[in-house]
C-alpha cells in the first residue's frame, strides 16, 4: 500500500505534524479499526475538535468529519485518505467555504487564509502494519502566515494528542481483531 503524496498537495507547509503506531495487524485490519475511531472514543483530541470546529458531533468518526464539511476528500485509495480544509482557521466561526473537489482546493487563494492538508494511511511492515498520519498546513500569504504561526502557539501544544489518543485505539483493536 503506497503512502498517498502529500508534496503534491503542500510542499513545503509552515506546519506538518505526523504520527505514527505498528501494529501486530494486517495493514486491511488497521484500516478497518482506524476508520471506525470515534471522536468520543478520544478525550482531549475530541473536545478539542468539537471546540475548533464547532457543530461536529462527537459520534461521528474521524473518517466521516474528514469526508464532510469543511473537509473535503481530495484523493483516497484502498488504506489511504487525503482530505482538506481552506480557510481561517485561527476564528471560532466555522469560517471556511465549501470546496467541490481538489480542483478548487488547488486555486484556492484568498488573502489572510490557509490550506490544509491531512494524510491518513496504513503501511505494512515486518511485524505487520503501521498507521501514519499528517496534517500540514500552509498559508495563502504573509498575513496568513503570521495568523497561522500565533494559532499554532496555542494550539501545537495539544498535536501531541492525535499521537497519544486516536492512534494507539485503533492499533489495540485491530491488534484485538487479529487475534481473533
Amino acid at each position: 500500500m503506497p503512502a498517498p503524496d502529500l508534496d503534491a498537495w503542500l510542499p513545503d507547509p509552515q506546519v506538518r505534524s505526523r504520527h505514527r503506531r505498528e501494529a501486530r495487524a494486517p495493514a486491511g485490519d488497521l484500516w478497518e479499526a482506524a476508520s471506525a475511531v470515534r471522536l468520543d472514543d478520544t478525550r482531549t483530541l475530541g473536545r478539542l475538535v468539537r471546540w475548533r470546529i464547532p457543530g461536529t458531533e462527537g459520534s461521528q468518526t474521524f473518517r466521516e468529519m474528514f469526508a464532510r464539511y469543511p473537509f473535503t476528500v481530495l484523493d483516497e485509495g484502498e488504506g489511504w485518505s487525503v482530505s482538506g480544509l481552506c480557510g481561517r482557521i485561527w476564528t471560532l466561526a466555522r469560517d471556511y467555504p465549501r470546496l467541490d473537489g481538489a480542483e478548487a482546493f488547488c486555486a484556492w487563494d484568498e488573502r489572510a487564509t490557509v490550506r490544509v492538508v491531512f494524510g491518513n494511511w496504513v503501511e505494512e511492515t515486518e511485524k505487520g502494519s503501521a498507521l501514519v498520519t499528517e496534517a500540514r498546513v500552509s498559508a495563502v500569504d504573509r498575513v496568513g502566515a503570521l495568523r497561522l504561526r500565533a494559532l499554532w502557539v496555542v494550539v501545537g501544544r495539544f498535536e501531541r494528542v492525535i499521537g497519544a489518543e486516536p492512534l494507539p485505539l485503533a492499533v489495540r483493536r485491530a491488534e484485538e481483531s487479529a487475534t481473533r
